[in-house]
């Protein structure tokens, strides 16, 4: 890389990505074998996942739902007759010699996604298709000293591959749009979105263009890219690398390439297929799958409210600002949570908002913890910010009863009780201590009464370390403010 600072202002990326979600459906699309994760190595592969012979593949229903759910999600077009094909290929962990895809008639054609860029603009990608295929299996090389095993398990496994335009033109809009696809699937709950497990993957299309022209340039493809992290990171590289090749006189050559994230590069895999290399046909053991309307419309009536639709809600209903929306609609999980806790504080909605985003977010990730996993529920977090609106604790004192919560101590209402952290409104105790602070102090005091006005801080301070932190900060500072005056 010679690390060119201004290749943007002659040169424009053309990107689009091909996305695997897999479904989250408890046996394999044409089989009854389990999709269960972690399994011992070929324990979950049946007869027809591996092709014997005098086996009949029988189409899964649910992830034909699931497909169909996707599809009006992104106010697609859902084919009402849709062809399963063989692609045909020879790879070791492909046991049948060809996969079970869909290709010239796919169950979801068109649709949109919305997302959000860095400077606050939003950007519409097409979605050009997504289409109901099996996993392969998996080839293990780590363990076999010179020789590859291969794991079967995931043969079969349901995908729906989620292909979009070429509408994307840099790195982090491609990060935004999968991350969007990411949150997507999860709501509708369709797929765990576990990058790790490999439940969400995805395969990027890279090419360059000299800025203004209209022909897309020879585009790579880089395969199996499994974080947000690596997608772009290896999208930037290889946008860089293809330019200095052009720039250099030479010419991108239509390829395959793995991404190496120690050494953040990508490199050659394989030349790039073409669909006739696949020599595709129409699955002779498959009818067509045809959907009447009444099956369309039930899986209509299933649809959640979608991340958009909840984003615009909690900033109407709620008075969040947008950055707030987006936060707490991140995933469905976490919507659900605030709102939960919303109702539990009694509609001191800013306060449980500022309380999700800051010390809960901020707990759990330290700990590694999904939202689902949170020691503290939604009705505890409600009343401990219940406890902060009425006035019973202030919110230094809500943050040690919020790590006693954290501990498993019990709800705000007990642990304030039995630790005595309930907060001195009483006027009259809170001036006596105030005056105790001011006649220990009469230097301050005179300093602060001659424009040294900074020192109102000590006193309350002084006030509130008198009192364990128990005082009503509110009425310290009124108190204060008319005696000091």
């Amino acid at each position: 890389m010679n690390g060119m600072a201004d290749w943007e202002t002659d040169w424009e990326p053309v990107i689009g990505l091909e996305i695997h979600v897999q479904l989250a459906t408890r046996s394999k699309i044409f089989s009854g074998a389990a999709t269960a994760y972690g399994a011992a190595p070929n324990t979950q592969a049946c007869a027809v996942d591996l092709g014997l012979p005098g086996v009949l593949p029988v189409l899964n229903e649910a992830a034909v739902r699931m497909a169909v759910k996707f599809g009006l999600a992104v106010e697609a077009r859902i084919a009402r007759r849709s062809i399963f094909a063989r692609k045909n290929y020879f790879y070791p962990d492909l046991p049948k010699g060809y996969q079970i895809s869909q290709y010239e008639l796919p169950i979801v054609e068109g649709g949109r996604l919305e997302i959000r860029l860095e400077d606050g603009t939003t950007k519409v990608v097409g979605i050009t298709r997504a289409h109901l295929e099996e996993d392969a299996g998996k080839s293990l090389h780590e363990d076999f000293h010179g020789l590859s095993g291969i794991d079967l398990n995931r043969a079969g496994t349901p995908l729906l591959e989620v292909v979009s335009e070429p509408d994307l033109r840099s790195a982090k809009e491609a990060v935004a749009y999968m991350k969007k696809l990411h949150t997507l699937v999860r709501y509708l709950e369709i797929c765990d979105g576990n990058m790790q497990e490999g439940s969400f993957r995805c395969d990027a299309n890279v090419s360059v263009r000299r800025r203004g022209q209209h022909e897309f340039g020879t585009r790579t493809e880089l395969k199996n890219l499994n974080s947000f992290r690596f997608v772009e990171r290896a999208i930037r590289y290889e946008i860089e690398r293809q330019i200095d090749i052009l720039e250099g006189g030479g010419s991108v050559v239509q390829e395959t390439r793995l991404y190496d994230p120690e050494r953040d590069e990508t490199r050659p895999m394989r030349s790039k297929e073409e669909a006739f290399d696949y020599r595709y046909f129409p699955d002779p053991d498959l009818l067509p799958l045809v959907l009447e309307e009444g099956f369309i419309e039930s899986v209509r009536a299933t649809l959640p409210e979608l991340p958009d639709a909840k984003r615009e809600r909690f900033v109407y209903e709620y008075g969040l600002s947008p950055y707030e929306a987006e936060v707490l609609t991140a995933s469905r999980e976490l919507a659900d949570y605030f709102e939960a806790a919303e109702q539990a504080s009694e509609s001191e909605t800013k306060l449980t908002a500022h309380w999700v985003m800051g010390d809960l977010l901020g707990a759990l990730n330290k700990a590694g913890l999904e939202i689902t996993q949170s020691p503290v529920t939604a009705s505890m977090l409600g009343g401990l910010v219940r406890r902060i609106g009425d006035g019973t604790i202030s919110g230094k004192i809500a943050k040690q009863v919020f790590e006693a919560m954290w501990r498993g101590e019990g709800d705000a209402d007990r642990i304030i009780e039995t630790k005595g952290l309930r907060q001195v409104t009483d006027s009259a105790a809170i001036e006596k201590v105030v005056d105790e602070v001011l006649a220990a102090h009469p230097q301050q005091v005179e300093q602060y009464r001659a424009g040294k006005e900074k020192l109102f801080g000590f006193f309350v301070g002084q006030v509130m370390k008198a009192t364990q932190g128990k005082a009503n900060p509110a009425q310290v500072n009124e108190i204060l403010r008319r005696k000091l005056g």
